[in-house]
């Protein structure tokens, strides 16, 4: 729940019944910072499309590497509903709980393996400072190997992260046990 008004999945109709029903066949359930869009179903379509485009679309960033981003952007931000989702869909790519804390909480992210390291590094100081980018930071990110593509899917995937915390944290978004758990990721 928020601290807006909701419509709950029993309650929906038309559009929002539809998208709602698309969510629980391809997840499982509808996530609490999917239903505080209830109210504007045309924005909650927009935010699903960017979401599924950017975490599962074709990109040269792993799928780890993504949950990774969305983890270290979101403890920037001090956003705890989405580092505890997405932390729960990264210890599927990551089974070290010192990684996994390092990005839980966006520090001594420098002592990475180079790759996640130059990646969440970049993502957390535009994150913080995104008047501070420069066209050298680019530099640090094709040392790695990242291609112009994989530039713009980083920056894209921090952005809407920034979105996304700015809305859970804005409208009080919280999240129990429950509904961590149980999603299918596909």
């Amino acid at each position: 729940m928020s601290w807006i008004d909701e419509i709950e999945v029993s309650d929906a109709d038309g559009k929002l019944a539809a998208v709602y029903a698309e969510l629980i066949k391809k997840r499982g359930k509808v996530s609490n910072i999917l239903k505080v869009h209830s109210l504007n179903p045309d924005a909650l379509e927009g935010h699903l499309d960017l979401y599924v485009t950017l975490m599962f679309g074709r990109s040269g960033l792993s799928r780890m590497e993504r949950e990774a981003i969305a983890v270290v952007v979101s403890a920037t931000n001090e956003c705890a509903y989405c580092v505890s989702h997405h932390a729960e869909s990264l210890r599927q790519y990551i089974h070290d709980e010192e990684t996994l804390e390092l990005l839980t909480s966006a520090d001594g992210l420098e002592t990475l393996e180079p790759r996640l390291s130059n990646i969440v590094r970049h993502a957390e100081k535009l994150t913080s400072a995104p008047a501070a980018m420069t066209h050298s930071d680019l530099g640090e990110l094709r040392a790695v190997d990242l291609s112009d593509r994989d530039i713009l899917d980083l920056t894209l995937i921090v952005s809407y992260f920034n979105f996304v915390n700015r809305i859970a944290v804005g409208l009080g978004v919280n999240f129990s046990a429950d509904e961590l758990s149980g999603y299918r990721d596909d």
